[in-house]
């Protein structure tokens, strides 16, 4: 069985290493030479491409499944609907016709609920801001690329919450400077450490009978209090301050939301044993002890 991944970033190069481990042929798309070089000492093979540059996904390799994981680059100046829909398409369309699983990594941004509630596969999908409506158009692109195949493929959409591990913990630099926290601290975030995250991918590209949609999460959101409380405890840093966010900041419609997701479909039908169920263990493990802590 081989697999290729398009995007091998903090998600995408775990779930080929994974795949690897397990004796499998994995390939997966970088845009340079340097980070190449990276995925190699992680027994995949590195394959040039950019999903923006039509020439360079001529000749992708002929995988029996796809993991695609491609995420928003602020700094490369392309908008965000130009990389996660017009892209994504790119790629659709440059496939060969060997691909029978092809799985989206998608966002549960695309739910925009703001009163706390549990939400799951079937809540209404009504996203507040970009990111979600681009995830959410490009959701509409695999189904329909997937009905083309008459078929022959299977499509997968993973609406994963927010990822965190080593080198991405949310707002760390904040806390450990003692600056406000924009946000309620009473809402809720819903997390997953980056290594549930990958194998929660890796499930999905290998079970047979699968759904078309799962939300990828932890078994218990928190608030964001309670999220920076620990931190605070885990870094010896300055009890967490909050402050509400402005009308017209980025941050805004992200606070608009508020939603508790709910795993049951992943754990049911994939199968998935997490090894971090929640941040009290999830955190610890990305901070990492004292004496490892940059």
């Amino acid at each position: 069985m081989s697999t290729l991944v398009v995007g091998c970033g903090y998600l995408g190069h775990r779930v080929g290493a994974a795949l690897r481990d397990r004796g499998e042929r994995v390939y997966g798309t970088v845009r340079s030479l340097d980070r190449a070089e990276e995925i190699v000492g992680r027994g995949i093979e590195p394959v040039i491409a950019d999903v923006l540059d039509l020439d360079s996904l001529r000749g992708l390799p002929a995988t029996e499944r796809v993991f695609y994981c491609v995420g928003f680059d602020r700094s490369a100046g392309a908008a965000m609907h130009t990389v996660y829909v017009d892209g994504l398409q790119d790629v659709l369309d440059s496939l060969p016709r060997s691909v029978s699983r092809f799985v989206y990594a998608s966002s549960s941004g695309v739910y925009g609920q703001t009163d706390g509630e549990w939400i799951d596969e079937n809540s209404p999908t009504r996203p507040q801001h970009e990111s979600g409506k681009v995830c959410l158009e490009a959701e509409q692109r695999v189904r329909a690329w997937a009905d083309s195949r008459a078929g022959s493929v299977s499509a997968v959409i993973l609406r994963y919450v927010g990822l965190y591990g080593p080198d991405r913990v949310v707002r760390r630099t904040i806390l450990e400077r003692a600056e406000p926290i924009p946000g309620d601290p009473a809402k809720f975030l819903n997390l997953i450490h980056i290594d549930d995250a990958a194998l929660a991918g890796v499930a999905t590209l290998e079970t047979i009978e699968v759904e078309s949609i799962y939300l990828i999460g932890d078994d218990r959101p928190v608030t964001r209090r309670e999220y920076y409380s620990l931190m605070a405890t885990l870094l010896s840093a300055p009890e967490p301050r909050f402050e509400p966010t402005g009308p017209e900041s980025r941050e805004s419609s992200r606070d608009a939301t508020n939603k508790r997701v709910a795993n049951h479909r992943m754990k049911r039908w994939l199968g998935l044993k997490l090894i971090y169920p929640d941040i009290t263990t999830g955190l610890r493990a990305a901070i990492g002890p004292p004496n490892l802590r940059p």
